[in-house]
């Protein structure tokens, strides 16, 4: 097992417990070596990406080649994320294809697999390209979702979502707790103006209406004061001329609307509307007092 300096000792058990690797899938075999990386020595191995993982309090890594004469090597990374909640949510953040139907939810595409189940996401690729690949992509997944015995939930948050005739995309739901990541996927402002953090779940979900792309937002905060405070502060530098009605035409002519319910804000980005972001957060309101 080839260990990375910065993590000398580390067991594999404490890693990986009860996980199977395949020692082969298709005739690739596993070329003996085991990188693992601990907590911030994820920049040893990703290093613009590492934020990304850490912003979902990711624990560790382990990483496996797979080789085959004249074709290219196959990597499988297992991160471990610490909760079902932050495998879910590193899973939701880039997710676009459509369902592998392997572990709690995946995706295939473009030679790279992508699931997550339990505590951990799994990634698995083809340094390269070739045909034969992308079904050892998949055994490779299979067989490594099968070992990891426990299931975990998808975030409760999501069940806040109003669905049905409301349009709700499933796949373009994401579950985060950073500033800098919801900016990566919905630019709100530079400064952090809804004072997210680690103890903050916030949901991101889009919605098409006629064709047209309307955006949920939903952040649970610790308690009801951090709410109130992250709310005002989020109407004082987003729509200060109409701070009191928390109600905004922008300059496309699309409306913002907020309220908080409890420890929970909403926000609706590009409503066609007044009527059609006011009906979204009814919606959510509803959901969340079926909680």
């Amino acid at each position: 097992m080839m260990i990375p300096q910065g993590v000398e000792g580390v067991e594999k058990e404490k890693i990986s417990p009860g996980i199977s690797w395949p020692a082969a899938a298709e005739g690739w075999k596993w070329d003996g070596k085991e990188e693992i990386y601990e907590s911030r020595a994820i920049f040893d191995y990703i290093d613009g990406a590492g934020e990304v993982y850490l912003a979902y309090n990711f624990k560790n890594l382990i990483v496996r080649q797979f080789e085959k004469t004249g074709y290219p090597y196959i990597i499988a990374e297992l991160y471990d994320m610490g909760s079902s909640n932050d495998a879910y949510g590193i899973f939701s953040l880039e997710r676009q294809d459509e369902e592998a139907g392997i572990g709690q939810g995946s995706e295939f595409g473009g030679g790279l697999l992508r699931f997550w189940k339990g505590n951990f996401f799994v990634s698995v690729y083809a340094d390269g390209e070739g045909p034969e690949a992308g079904q050892t992509i998949l055994s490779l997944g299979r067989t490594i979702a099968d070992s990891i015995q426990l299931t975990g939930q998808t975030p409760k948050l999501i069940s806040a979502l109003p669905d049905g005739k409301m349009g709700l995309v499933e796949k373009n739901i994401r579950y985060l707790h950073s500033h800098i990541l919801l900016n990566q996927r919905f630019f709100v402002a530079t400064r952090n103006i809804l004072n997210l953090n680690p103890k903050t779940e916030v949901i991101l979900a889009q919605y098409l209406r006629a064709g047209k792309k309307i955006h949920l937002l939903l952040v649970r905060y610790p308690d009801v004061k951090e709410a109130e405070a992250a709310l005002q502060s989020f109407k004082r530098a987003y729509m200060p001329e109409v701070f009191e009605k928390g109600l905004l035409q922008t300059e496309d002519k699309k409306w913002t609307s907020t309220k908080k319910v409890n420890e929970f804000v909403l926000i609706v980005f590009g409503a066609s509307n007044e009527r059609e972001g006011e009906e979204l957060i009814r919606g959510t309101e509803k959901k969340i007092g079926e909680m």
